[in-house]
């Protein structure tokens, strides 16, 4: 199995990308350049406070991927603090939101490094967006709620074939580009994933891999485009081996990858 890229926390291009832990399992991801700092997705003001504080940074901007709580409860109390300009996803209701985003639009940060262009990827909720671009000198992807490592959002508000086509759009990124989502749930999708592809060898070591990670207390994000490819059942509805399991599964033919990818969320959803 490829190495996981030593990114999160390095420096490269002279930025770092920092997780800050929130709640039990989320990912504020910090981009830190210089005194300069851009977050993403801040549920909880406290962990972008403290980070401020300690390392003498000063809150840019905010970016935000959909509307849940999880994401934006920090908002209100960061801009205050900070005055931060707050980008997000122009069709939905957010507590603060200067610049209001979707497709094609771009966002360009010199102070952080960042130069991104906006994808609409409606599943999770039906305004969602992600960021892709680059964060210094490192492809990468900020998907919020939609891509997980070895996993995709539940579906709150879209349909299969929205998340479906979604996921694909963000599939076709190049390989090298890390997935910074927003969810420290990898370990719980790998056992999912491999239940639906036991004799999947990268699978098999990538699992490996982040339960040494997490029984070091280091997160297992980001992942990358092409492990995701590699071992994400979301990503790979056209195998045989991940459809033939789907259908299984449902306990009737599957037609489409649609109907796959739908099969496999259900089949996760119940997943124990």
């Amino acid at each position: 199995m490829q190495a996981k890229p030593d990114i999160t926390g390095a420096a490269d291009g002279g930025v770092r990308i920092l997780p800050l832990p929130a709640f039990n399992d989320n990912y504020i991801w910090a981009i830190v350049r210089d005194a300069s700092v851009v977050v993403v997705d801040p549920g909880q003001a406290e962990p972008v406070r403290r980070l401020l504080r300690d390392r003498n940074l000063t809150l840019r901007a905010i970016l935000l991927t959909h509307h849940h709580a999880d994401h934006v409860g920090g908002v209100i109390e960061l801009v205050q603090e900070t005055g931060a300009r707050v980008y997000g996803p122009a069709l939905e209701t957010l507590p603060h939101c200067d610049v209001p985003l979707g497709e094609g639009d771009t966002v360009a940060l010199p102070e952080a490094a960042l130069t991104l262009r906006v994808l609409d990827v409606p599943g999770h909720t039906a305004g969602h967006i992600a960021y892709v671009g680059t964060a210094g000198d490192t492809p990468a992807l900020f998907c919020g709620d939609t891509l997980f490592a070895a996993g995709c959002g539940r579906l709150f508000e879209g349909t299969p074939a929205q998340m479906s086509e979604s996921l694909q759009k963000l599939g076709t990124l190049r390989e090298d580009t890390q997935v910074f989502c927003a969810h420290e749930y990898t370990l719980a999708n790998l056992r999912w994933a491999l239940a639906v592809e036991p004799a999947n060898r990268t699978l098999q070591q990538w699992y490996e891999r982040a339960q040494q990670l997490r029984a070091e207390g280091v997160p297992t994000l980001p992942s990358w485009i092409g492990q995701e490819r590699a071992t994400n059942p979301f990503l790979r509805t056209l195998e045989v081996d991940v459809a033939k399991a789907a259908a299984a599964r449902a306990g009737h033919a599957l037609s489409s990858s649609v109907e796959v990818f739908a099969a496999l969320r259900e089949w996760k959803n119940n997943f124990k």
